[in-house]
């Protein structure tokens, strides 16, 4: 697999790139055909960008790229002097991420100015948001393409591809994968738009239609340098360069201060929440059986009634979010509603297709203290709620204690197993949750091996139980060391129930 590249570029020539950026003028005519951040996956006639890295700077492949073809070299000073004689032209900038955006943007056409995009950022919801914002659009009849931690999607179909990043591509590969949307007729993109997405520049030369905020809580505390740094980041993307409009959940208070600001500069912005405070308020959420809601939106255009297929209270939020994000495009309220009945989300809030005779279960991708509360507090109207639950390793450790109080509070039983432990021991991260989950009302065990986990808490569950298998959602692989070996939730746990029913899938 590859990145996804469009299939024709304007073929701007490397003088003219490279002069209108003030990285040299004595360069060749030769028309670029792409830009590529993988030195194994560079092409002829391509632009190499060489990044300082965690393990090494890129511009060590050096060598490699030039006999592979590629006509430059984009990198900092400390790559130009790794890279020196080696025979390509290097274009030196003391702004290597911020002019690798725009270099991407100007070799594939800017992609972005012929597509309406939908920006969305915060600790928790992007995932659902975006696909809630891809139902919408497709009820009224667009193309759509989204961009986020589900992958890339064409009109609701996954298009297979390497992954440069978890959440928002880097710039060179985002402007690819926007451009071979333009290619396809796509009409809008929602994307999630990640705090590391801002802090490293891969959304750069591009403007949002609209950029909604969700919520901050305590995440990626292992790239930030604390909570302040982190909002800051997501704070970033609220400006009137980057967004024509913006939608601001006000309940959290973080909400609150972008919403003031985006006020003090002059960019336009609808406030969602639950108060007289906030210009469309969301009130009187019910569930609806067997798992879903509805809730009253109060709108300067009247009283709405939102239903969605999904429950919670979070996911509520997300759906005023979207719908707010729709109007202001000027989407009708009638599309917008048929869109969000009928979302579903891979890997949030999932409800496996299992027998009557089986308990209810559902994957969620809940891997935050905030995320795990929200999930847990849609499922308490269950007799018995039954929660498998590990944590990341070589990320937040102070998070985990966090999740297991969060975990244990809200179930009556909760399995402590593993997530991703990735280089971590996997019983040290067990530790850590187990040591905040004493207090809570839940029967607590620890199971190592998390298809164990899964299979354990299947036996013990009766036909009136929820599982709730969190933390990976839609994940179709585990880390364990520097090996990801195949492991979907939804799919262990569909094998075991019918492994121990006596049927095959």
């Amino acid at each position: 697999m590859s990145t996804v590249r469009p299939e024709q570029v304007p073929g701007v020539t490397l003088r003219r790139l490279a002069s209108d950026l003030g990285l040299g003028t004595d360069l060749p005519e030769t028309p670029v055909t792409g830009i590529r951040l993988d030195s194994r996956q560079v092409q002829p006639g391509e632009v190499y960008v060489a990044l300082p890295g965690a393990r090494t700077h890129g511009a060590r492949f050096a060598s490699q790229v030039a006999q592979a073809g590629a006509l430059a070299i984009l990198t900092d000073a400390e790559g130009a002097d790794l890279a020196a004689g080696v025979g390509i032209p290097l274009l030196v900038s003391a702004r290597l991420r911020p002019d690798a955006a725009e270099l991407s943007a100007r070799i594939f056409g800017r992609p972005g100015e012929g597509l309406q995009l939908f920006g969305v950022t915060g600790t928790n919801g992007k995932t659902t948001t975006v696909a809630l914002l891809e139902a919408i659009l497709s009820a009224g009849g667009c193309r759509v393409g989204t961009v986020g931690t589900l992958g890339f999607r064409l009109d609701g179909q996954l298009l297979e591809t390497d992954r440069s990043t978890v959440t928002t591509p880097d710039s060179p590969d985002l402007q690819g994968l926007l451009a071979r949307f333009r290619e396809a007729g796509v009409d809008a993109v929602a994307l999630e738009v990640s705090s590391h997405a801002m802090a490293l520049s891969r959304v750069d030369a591009l403007r949002f239609a609209v950029g909604a905020f969700l919520n901050l809580g305590r995440d990626h505390l292992d790239f930030h340098r604390d909570v302040a740094d982190y909002f800051e980041a997501k704070a970033a993307l609220f400006t009137t360069e980057r967004l024509d409009r913006a939608v601001v959940w006000v309940d959290d208070e973080h909400g609150r201060e972008i919403a003031r600001r985006c006020v003090a500069q002059g960019l336009e912005v609808h406030t969602v929440g639950t108060t007289e405070a906030a210009r469309y308020r969301l009130r009187d959420h019910t569930a609806v059986a067997p798992l879903g809601g509805c809730a009253r939106l109060e709108t300067p255009e009247g009283v709405t009634e939102l239903r969605l297929a999904m429950p919670g209270w979070h996911n509520m939020v997300d759906a005023a979010v979207a719908f707010v994000m729709a109007r202001c495009v000027g989407i009708p309220v009638s599309d917008i509603l048929e869109g969000l009945a009928t979302a579903q989300v891979p890997g949030r809030m999932q409800v496996l297709p299992l027998p009557e005779t089986a308990p209810t279960v559902v994957v969620d991708f809940a891997h935050t203290p905030q995320a795990v509360t929200a999930t847990l507090e849609a499922l308490q109207g269950f007799p018995e709620v039954i929660t498998v639950l590990g944590c990341g390793g070589d990320r937040d450790a102070v998070k985990r204690p966090l999740m297991g109080q969060a975990a244990a509070r809200l179930s009556d039983l909760l399995v402590v197993t593993d997530d991703n432990p990735r280089t971590e021991d996997p019983a040290a991260i067990r530790s850590q949750m187990l040591s905040g989950s004493q207090d809570g009302r839940a029967r607590v065990v620890e199971m190592p091996g998390r298809r164990h986990a899964i299979e354990f808490a299947l036996r013990v569950a009766g036909g009136g139980s929820v599982v709730a298998i969190l933390g990976k959602g839609h994940e179709r692989g585990q880390q364990i060391g520097d090996q990801v070996l195949p492991f979907d939730d939804a799919v262990v746990a569909q094998d075991a129930w019918h492994q121990m029913e006596g049927r095959d899938r």
